[in-house]
């Protein structure tokens, strides 16, 4: 009988999908464990199923996540930082500097593989250990809803990519090729239409926050198909997870807007109403400069604090110094000004400055105004190496977000949007929720309101990519049309390879 082995490192660590160069690949056969002697029990399912959790909430050691590598793509944030080469990956990325070799792709590449991998071999022997089907169906619903996860990401920011399905041997690795982004989607779709039923409506928050639920894959369903400009699928997942009264009523699975766009950015507010899927993070794991990467804190928190910040008076924000990234633009400042999402969205310091308030050190790239979202505070302070274990979660997607792309794609279905509609409620909701009077809904009127309402969240690039309006939007910033719409596949997954790099690189 072939034995198929678990390679003991993969469990701790990310990997790429491949490596440069072979011989890395020689392996002791003393060192592998064989899958069928692992994994025996519920137990071990659920150490596995954990490790696959581990790569969906992944952060860089380099101290960024997607989140910040989308919001110094977009328009309306700088890198920011001590430098023009600090955190180096961010600056690139930020002026479209970045290639094969150099940039952010890694991260995005290996953690989406390496989870990919994960799940597979989860996958590939639950079926044979004793435990409650029940449970059972549940792990793999969640393995599967991931692992749709790991390629929509995939297909999103490199489009051609492998779609491995199984436990590839080390000896096939260098034959793997690209295929279609078509069959990707046709994947993912999969995926999540089976791991749907078999998903709880909700999770106990004090025992179960952040694992996955009905609502979060098909919320992540109805993205997927909106990508895909299926518009009328994708307003019709979007409507269960979204409610039939919104921004009144809860829905089936129990989403409704806070009451306080600012109890969002709360540490102490995890996993509430609002949110659809969350990474969580702890101010307890005690990760260090070891393996930045490894903390279970939120690295948002100490790399968007103003530098050398201190305050002045009791009035001033309790921050915690950090490093000064992601900053905003004075031109998205003066847009959201007078908004009343401003305070909680962007600080600026220099009007504390000018108060006599608080002080800071002007970094690199300084607008004086940051993204006070994830800004660390100092009464949530870790008790040991605080920089790196901040316990504030962070949204891949929340309500609001579900609200405003569901009414996008009714509205590009062609629904009507006339006061009444769905679409006009869901889209006024969101507006309501902060006390903003109601307008029409038009492209121009959502764009807007997307850019306001999850600003420093990550979405603004994707946003204005699949709008078509990246190359004009982006252009000082060094975008090329026709290169910068995807990422470069990393050089390192070229090397000897069957892998093709995308198109302009």
């Amino acid at each position: 009988m072939k034995h198929k082995f678990l390679y003991t490192a993969l469990l701790a660590f990310s990997i790429p999908l491949l490596n440069g160069c072979k011989k890395e690949l020689d392996v002791n056969p003393q060192e592998r464990v064989p899958f069928d002697s692992y994994y025996k029990t519920e137990a071990d399912a659920f150490a596995a199923l954990v490790s696959v959790y581990d790569r969906f909430g992944f952060q860089a050691g380099g101290l960024y996540d997607k989140i910040a590598i989308m919001d110094v793509a977009g328009d309306d944030q700088l890198a920011g930082g001590g430098g023009p080469t600090d955190i180096n990956d961010l600056q690139v990325m930020s002026t479209y500097t970045h290639n094969a070799n150099v940039g952010p792709q890694g991260y995005i590449w290996n953690r989406s593989y390496s989870g990919i991998y994960r799940a597979n071999v989860l996958l590939s022997v639950i079926g044979n250990i004793q435990m409650d089907a029940a449970k059972k169906a549940r792990f793999i619903a969640e393995t599967k809803t991931m692992r749709a996860a790991f390629y929509f990401d995939l297909v999103t920011f490199f489009k051609n990519v492998p779609l491995i399905e199984g436990i590839v041997e080390v000896k096939d690795m260098f034959n793997i090729e690209q295929t279609t982004p078509d069959k990707i989607y046709t994947y993912v779709e999969k995926d999540l239409n089976e791991a749907i039923p078999d998903l709880p409506n909700t999770v106990p928050i004090a025992t179960e926050g952040g694992r996955l639920t009905k609502g979060a894959a098909q919320a992540l369903l109805g993205k997927v198909l909106l990508y895909q400009e299926k518009w009328q699928p994708a307003a019709d997942q979007f409507a269960t997870v979204n409610g039939t009264d919104p921004g009144v009523a809860a829905s089936v699975y129990g989403y409704k807007l806070l009451p306080n766009f600012a109890d969002l950015w709360k540490t102490n507010n995890k996993f509430n109403s609002e949110s659809i899927i969350e990474f969580a993070h702890s101010a307890l794991s005690n990760g260090g400069w070891g393996d930045a990467g490894a903390s279970e804190g939120n690295l948002l928190c100490i790399i968007t604090g103003p530098r050398g910040y201190s305050s002045l008076k009791p009035t001033a924000p309790d921050y915690f110094s950090g490093y000064s990234f992601l900053v905003f633009t004075r031109a998205f400042f003066n847009i959201i000004r007078n908004d009343p999402r401003r305070n909680a969205t962007a600080m600026d310091m220099d009007s504390l400055k000018a108060a006599g308030e608080a002080n800071y050190t002007a970094g690199y790239n300084n607008t004086g105004v940051f993204l006070n979202k994830y800004i660390a505070r100092v009464a949530n302070r870790a008790p040991t190496t605080p920089e790196l274990n901040f316990g504030q979660n962070v949204y891949e997607m929340r309500l609001a977000d579900a609200f405003m792309l569901e009414a996008e794609a009714l509205m590009r279905a062609g629904a009507s949007v006339a006061p009444g509609s769905r679409a006009y409620k869901l889209f006024n909701a969101v507006r309501a929720r902060v006390g903003l009077p109601e307008v029409a809904l038009t492209q121009d009127n959502l764009e807007l309101e997307r850019r306001l309402e999850l600003a420093g969240e990550g979405q603004r690039w994707l946003d204005l990519r699949r709008w078509g309006k990246a190359a004009t939007v982006l252009a000082s910033k060094g975008f090329v049309a026709g290169r910068h719409e995807l990422f470069p596949i990393p050089q390192n997954e070229l090397n000897n390879t069957k892998l093709k790099q995308n198109p302009g690189w």
